[in-house]
Formats: C-alpha cells, sequence, structure tokens
C-alpha cells in the first residue's frame, strides 16, 4: 500500500483473542499448554504489520474487573458464557510477545479496551499537530466502528482471523445508510443482544434506521415527539407511544453504547513508537512456542517492503528489523 501518512495501530486485544480461541483448533505448546489464541492473534497482528507498516503501536487490553457499565446496569453481558479459563490463560503470553516486540499496553480498571482506544483515538483525531496521523483500529468487536471519521478507520475481523475488512467512512456508510456517530443512536433504539443491553419494544434493524434517517439523533427524535411537531406525527400513534414509554431506556442504553474517550491514562504517542525491538528475542520466543511457520515469516523479506525501503532510503534504518 502507498504510505503517505504516518500510521498509529491501535490493537483491541481481548476482542481479537477471542476471535482467535474460537475460530482456530486446539494448538498446544510441547509442554501441552493450550496456545491457540497467541497463534491467531500473532497471524493478524503480523498481516497487519505487513499491510500498514505502522510507525505507532499501541495494544488495549480489559481490566479483569467490572467496569463502571455494570455499576449503571447490572444486567450488563450478563448472559454471555463465562470465557475458557483456556483463552485466559493465553493472555500474559500475548502481554509477552508484545512486549518484546516494543508495544506499549494499555488497561484501566472500570474500563474496557473499547473506552482506551476512543480515548487514543481521539487524542490524535482532535489534536492539530497530530494530523499527519491515520489512526487504524484492529478489532473483532463492531462497537469500535463509533470511532471512524476522516481521520480514523476501523480494521476489522468479519469471521475467523483471515475474513478482514477496513471500514472508512465510506465504506462504513454503504453498509449502514447512517454516519459512524450515528450509531450510537441505532443501538440505542434497537439495543445490542451481544451485550444484553434491550432496545426498544417493537423496535428492530430496519425500525432503527428509519428512525435516524428521518431525525437524525436519538435527542431530536424525542424533542420532535415530545412537541409532536409535523414530522412526529408522520410516525404512527402505536411507535411514538412505544418510543415515549421506553425513553428512560433508550437513553441508558446510548451510554452504554457509547465508548469513553476520557480514561484517564498516560498516553504519548512517543511511547508507541514501533520499530526497535531485539529479532533474537522474537525468535526465541516463536521458538518457545513451536510457531515454526512465523519464524519463517520473519526470515522471509515482503518483496512490497522492501520496495518500500529501497524507494525511501532515509526510511530504511527506521524499517529495517520489520522487513518480514
Amino acid at each position: 500500500m502507498t504510505k503517505e501518512k504516518k500510521h498509529l495501530v491501535i490493537i483491541d486485544a481481548n476482542s481479537i483473542l477471542h476471535r482467535a480461541y474460537h475460530a482456530l483448533p486446539p494448538l498446544t505448546t510441547k509442554k501441552g499448554e493450550l496456545i491457540n489464541a497467541v497463534y491467531g492473534f500473532l497471524l493478524v497482528f503480523l498481516k497487519v504489520i505487513r499491510e500498514f507498516q505502522p510507525d505507532f503501536i499501541a495494544a488495549c487490553f480489559d481490566f479483569p474487573a467490572p467496569t463502571f457499565r455494570h455499576e449503571k446496569y447490572k444486567e450488563y453481558k450478563i448472559t454471555r458464557p463465562p470465557t475458557p479459563k483456556e483463552l485466559y490463560q493465553q493472555i500474559p503470553q500475548i502481554k509477552e510477545i508484545l512486549k518484546a516486540f516494543g508495544v506499549s499496553i494499555f488497561e484501566k480498571e472500570k474500563f474496557e479496551a473499547d473506552d482506551l482506544i476512543g480515548t487514543i483515538a481521539t487524542i490524535i483525531s482532535q489534536n492539530q499537530i497530530l494530523a499527519g496521523i491515520e489512526t487504524i483500529i484492529l478489532s473483532g468487536d463492531f462497537d469500535v466502528l463509533q470511532l471512524i471519521d476522516s481521520q480514523t478507520k476501523v480494521y476489522t475481523l468479519k469471521k475467523g482471523v483471515k475474513d478482514i475488512v477496513l471500514y472508512d467512512e465510506t465504506e462504513f456508510k454503504k453498509k449502514y445508510e447512517f454516519s459512524p456517530q450515528q450509531l450510537l443512536d441505532f443501538k440505542a433504539l434497537k439495543g445490542d443482544p451481544s451485550d444484553n443491553i434491550p432496545g426498544v419494544k417493537g423496535i428492530g434493524e430496519k425500525t432503527a434506521k428509519g428512525l435516524l434517517i428521518k431525525f437524525g439523533s436519538l435527542e431530536n427524535l424525542y424533542e420532535e415527539i415530545e412537541k409532536l411537531s409535523d414530522k412526529a406525527q408522520i410516525l404512527k400513534p402505536k411507535l411514538r407511544n412505544l418510543l415515549l414509554e421506553s425513553k428512560e431506556k433508550a437513553f441508558l442504553n446510548k451510554i452504554l453504547v457509547t465508548l469513553r474517550k476520557d480514561v484517564p491514562i498516560e498516553f504519548t504517542l512517543d511511547k508507541c513508537s514501533f520499530g526497535e525491538y531485539d529479532k533474537e528475542e522474537i525468535l526465541d520466543i516463536l521458538k518457545k512456542w513451536g510457531f515454526n511457520s512465523l519464524i519463517d515469516r520473519l526470515s522471509k523479506p515482503e518483496q512490497s517492503v522492501q520496495e518500500k525501503v529501497k524507494n525511501n532510503p532515509k526510511d530504511s534504518m527506521q524499517r529495517k528489523l520489520r522487513l518480514w
């Protein structure tokens, strides 16, 4: 790919781990330790490095404790089956390999990884000095699509660890017919079964989408309904009543699905600089886990990246350790 801007990749680590764990068959080390999620995670991680040649990388993890959303809504995610302990046991290995690559890790009590991602992406997009930085969010969770803007894209896993789609503002609108920022209002009305967030009774995807296209936002929708404007009178009385009855629920839903952009974390772009790491240390870790195919990838340069360095000799020192 043509690299006109510098890239920051933010990894939704727990999301990618979950996808990898469920997508790949059991894979164990010589000691019998299950390590399939680590292998799948690295497949995606290495693909992203090859494709985007990031200048900066940050990895965000969920903190293993209830969040502020659980405090607001006790039933939040209560219907989800418990995370397999075999998956949790692979998180230390992921952190080990990320640290070996020199990747900064972020996690914060009472917040989800998505909230940290939202905070970091917002710091970048709202800072004029960083206008030349393009943020790529790597995730298997569609909640982060709400963060898409002119400077932020989402590289998301649709299925398994190979079916990956890059969403920018154009691709998002092509799929949903409304803007990324309206995704909050859409989920507030429709609900989000994966997080056990019930929508407004009687409103499904088609109706929620139609209301957004007509009214723009949840706030404007209720403002029009409560003053019974000409626009609101076009709605069927039954639908208006259902909306009014569920107003409190709808606005709580919007709070629950909104990613925080103000998590107090110590983030600096320099801290996330990527490219300086000990390749031999990486190889030793991969050998320990028996990831021979990944060792081969480390040893074989990508032609496109080689050409990139050849055409940009000033950048060769920065890129010399990631030619694979």
